[in-house]
């Protein structure tokens, strides 16, 4: 059995646990094995054995003392764009290299605090930029599913690449992530798993190293609904280091998931059917509608009419939110600093050390950034992005108004693609994998990537559930039904 003690989902490895099935510690030994094996996948990127087996040891005794939270002995990976005490934390960029921080973040605590256990930091891309994982200080992620008996590597997404690879390929039992723009659904969708991003200020963002700081949100990467659901109420609450956390009761997700969708309103938004949508995601698409109406919810068609411009709205608040966030990191207290000339004063150092410690793909948005903030543009690009993005608000709130308690629709415009396939392509191109998830994060909503299919080419597809403000458990409840009526149960062919 403990070859098999990785594969479990959390609520499995909770309740073997309490039973006195199975030990923290041999949980932790297993996915430590299968971490060690998987290099070829580049998902962990820090290890930390001795900090697992530890907090393993303890999680053990206090299971034993029969007061035990559901997160507790539960091994997970924790993306490096958090910070946690004494270990490695450098967002995936050169500029951060050798930084430990001396304090954990909120979200780390929290879970730390319900006995999880860290097994170590995961790969993404550089301060959450990206959506395949390629601008990674450490190299690119690797998705652990193949194009059928095709050797090539396929992106697993990003930002949260080595969190989505790490849960697909049974690495950890869990993961967390963040989500600016897709960056948990899209990654979930493209590996096969779940990924929820939270309504904005659910969890804490204190910690966390920013990218955008009006859309950043952390929230679980995991194997089931079920389990986003628990280790989700471990993340949440209240935090008064955090500004933007919301003084709202975190309930108990799990005990909402009822299964029970009669009579419920599911919206399709007319302004998601793209042109030129591969018909496999149409397909899936229509499927998923028929499930939840076979299940007892009504389908009705919406408009959501200021999509269209969600997209250059993002790609205007999250450049220009990056560039002050980014401003902080220029060799003087800590990270890299550059070798200076003889001669050279305090301008050459900023300029040098972060021309060196940045990747093109953050050179570009802080450059975009400081553009459409600088005088004479910021009322005509940064402003009017402002004010698109409280119409993109105003549509949602305006259908879940009008009785809609969830809205359908893709979570990708495409399966996983080949690393490197975009490589040489505009930037636009892969900012486009973002279309269908910008908007959540916009107008601050839940949403929720559920696996449901599986394309020709035998990859994963996931379709997105977006809910109400701070109704995460009514929109994990349509999830469940989804998961269950889709009964997506494929798992990666092991190669690596």
């Amino acid at each position: 059995m403990s070859d098999a003690l990785n594969k479990m989902t959390i609520a499995g490895a909770r309740d073997a646990l309490r039973k006195g099935e199975v030990t923290a510690v041999d949980l932790t030994m297993s996915c430590m094995t299968a971490m060690d094996a998987a290099g070829a996948l580049n998902a962990f990127v820090h290890k930390t054995p001795d900090i697992a087996l530890e907090q393993a040891r303890a999680a053990d005794a206090r299971i034993a003392s029969g007061e035990a939270p559901a997160m507790c002995g539960i091994p997970l990976g924790i993306k490096d764009l958090f910070c946690t005490k004494g270990v490695p934390s450098q967002a995936a960029s050169a500029i951060l290299k050798g930084f430990r921080p001396e304090y954990e973040s909120t979200v780390t605590s929290k879970l730390f605090d319900a006995g999880a256990v860290m097994l170590g930091k995961l790969n993404m891309d550089e301060f959450a930029m990206g959506s395949s994982n390629e601008t990674s200080t450490y190299g690119n992620a690797v998705n652990p599913w193949r194009r059928g008996n095709d050797e090539t590597p396929l992106t697993p997404g990003g930002s949260s690449g080595g969190s989505a690879s790490a849960v697909s390929a049974d690495l950890c039992l869990a993961a967390t992530g963040t989500d600016t723009g897709g960056s948990i659904r899209q990654p979930a969708a493209f590996t096969g798993i779940v990924g929820l991003k939270p309504t904005y200020g659910r969890c804490s963002r204190w910690g966390i190293v920013a990218f955008a700081s009006s859309l950043d949100q952390a929230g679980p990467m995991t194997k089931t609904v079920r389990d986003a659901a628990i280790m989700l109420g471990a993340m949440s609450g209240e935090d008064a280091k955090d500004s933007t956390s919301a003084p709202i009761p975190v309930p108990d997700f799990e005990a909402m998931l009822t299964g029970d969708i009669r009579g419920k309103t599911i919206g399709i938004p007319r302004e998601y059917r793209m042109e030129g949508m591969p018909e496999e995601i149409e397909a899936l698409w229509s499927q998923g509608a028929e499930m939840l109406k076979d299940a007892g919810a009504r389908i009705v068609d919406i408009s959501l009419p200021h999509t269209k411009y969600a997209l250059p709205a993002y790609y205007v608040i999250a450049p220009a939110e990056a560039s002050s966030n980014l401003a902080r990191y220029d060799g003087v207290r800590y990270g890299h600093r550059a070798k200076l000339a003889q001669g050279d004063g305090i301008v050459d150092m900023y300029e040098k050390t972060r021309a060196e410690g940045f990747g093109p793909e953050v050179q570009r948005r802080v450059m975009i950034g400081t553009y459409v903030l600088s005088a004479g543009f910021y009322d005509a690009y940064y402003n009017r992005a402002r004010k698109v993005r409280a119409l993109i608000k105003r549509d949602f709130d305006e259908v879940f108004a009008g009785g809609v308690d969830a809205i359908l629709t893709p979570a990708t415009p495409s399966a996983a693609f080949g690393l490197g396939e975009m490589k040489d392509a505009d930037p636009v191109q892969m900012y486009l994998n973002d279309v269908f998830t910008v908007t959540v994060n916009l107008a601050g909503l839940p949403g929720i990537s559920v696996p449901t299919g599986i394309d020709r080419q035998g990859l994963p597809l996931g379709l997105q559930l977006i809910g109400k403000p701070w109704e995460e458990g009514e929109l994990m409840n349509f999830g469940q039904v989804l998961e269950s009526a889709a009964g997506f149960a494929e798992k990666p062919a092991k190669w690596w």
